[in-house]
């Protein structure tokens, strides 16, 4: 009797378990984690930032090698220091910092334009300062900041075209993507920092960026009506969504997949080299996932295999640009510019 129970009971099992095996989810893949981190970059990122120190001008300026001072440069290089846990008078490069900001707040026009005299083109300009201006007054709380931070705001609003993007020039006549992104992060710093900034202006940028995307391969063209695919515009589109609070989207999951494909496209030897890198280890990195741990080791190995022997990284547009969004790549997993956090 206890042998034909057995066999019954097995031959129960036999037919129940196959049943439950579909029922049940399969046991969650093995998590290969890598190290972020390295000591390989942390020393990288120490010869970068020593650079970019030496090569600050004594009003707190950094310069391009085309634009001389210019506001950009100085708030990204500013914001490379931030990114290692430097702030205003804190840190063993705030006065760095703090030489850098107040050069920004004194090229804060009337009309809330941050330009310098020599600038060209000051929208891109405009856009990474109010960003740096977002950034700095988010982890200080500085009133000086928050006026500055204000009028920069109220520019960028006002000077979004019909089209829902931005240009060159202060005024709502043409737009592309690549300054369109400088100012949807810059809004979306401001806001992060408690500056209010109208949903119209954020849904129009939507509305535009949506506009830029390629049907045929999820990449994005640098002009409504003009440019095909190209991956640091893509990247600049890709992140234009991420910042306007776009997390879920068929857009989204397309230019990402773009990204991934055409990672070889973009090389140290094309001209928007750091530009696509900066913004697409943005995207990776919100991104998550397998994105971000494929991506991020294969450019921070170029990156470190590409700096020089003196602690910058080179382009057409000068070294300390190149220096500070090298650094900027470098420390997204940091986690400390609020910004750079998902």
């Amino acid at each position: 009797m206890m042998r034909c129970a057995i066999l019954i009971c097995a031959i129960l099992l036999s037919q129940v378990m196959p049943a439950l095996a579909k029922e049940m989810p399969a046991p969650p893949a093995t998590d290969h984690t890598f190290v972020e981190i390295t000591p390989e970059l942390r020393k990288a990122v120490e010869k970068g930032l020593a650079y970019l120190a030496k090569d600050q001008s004594p009003d707190g300026s950094f310069r391009g090698s085309r634009f001389g001072k210019h506001v950009g440069i100085t708030a990204l290089a500013c914001l490379a220091f931030m990114a290692d846990g430097h702030m205003p008078d804190r840190g063993a490069y705030g006065e760095n910092v703090k030489k850098g900001l107040s050069f920004v707040l004194r090229n804060v026009q009337e009309t809330g334009l941050v330009a310098a005299d020599t600038s060209h083109g000051p929208m891109y300009g405009h856009g990474f300062a109010t960003l740096f201006l977002g950034e700095a007054y988010g982890m200080t709380g500085d009133k000086r900041v928050r006026e500055a931070l204000v009028k920069a705001v109220r520019l960028i609003v006002n000077t979004q075209n019909d089209e829902g993007g931005w240009r060159y020039q202060p005024v709502a006549f043409d737009a592309d993507i690549s300054v369109t992104i400088c100012q949807i992060m810059a809004l979306r710093s401001a806001r992060n920092a408690g500056i209010s900034v109208p949903k119209k202006t954020i849904d129009q940028a939507v509305a535009y960026v949506r506009r830029c995307q390629n049907p045929t391969d999820g990449g994005f063209k640098y002009m409504l009506n003009s440019g095909g695919s190209a991956f640091p515009r893509s990247a600049a589109g890709v992140a234009s969504l991420y910042y306007a609070g776009i997390y879920q989207d068929n857009a989204l999951q397309r230019g990402l997949d773009y990204l991934a494909m055409n990672q070889k496209q973009i090389t140290n030897r094309s001209g928007h080299y750091y530009y696509g890198q900066y913004y697409a280890v943005q995207v990776m990195f919100l991104a998550g996932g397998r994105y971000w741990k494929q991506w991020f080791p294969h450019v921070r190995q170029e990156l470190l295999r590409t700096q020089q022997a003196k602690g910058n990284w080179s382009s057409n547009h000068g070294d300390a640009y190149a220096t500070a969004m090298a650094l900027l790549v470098l420390q997204v997993p940091n986690r400390l510019l609020p910004i750079f956090q998902r």
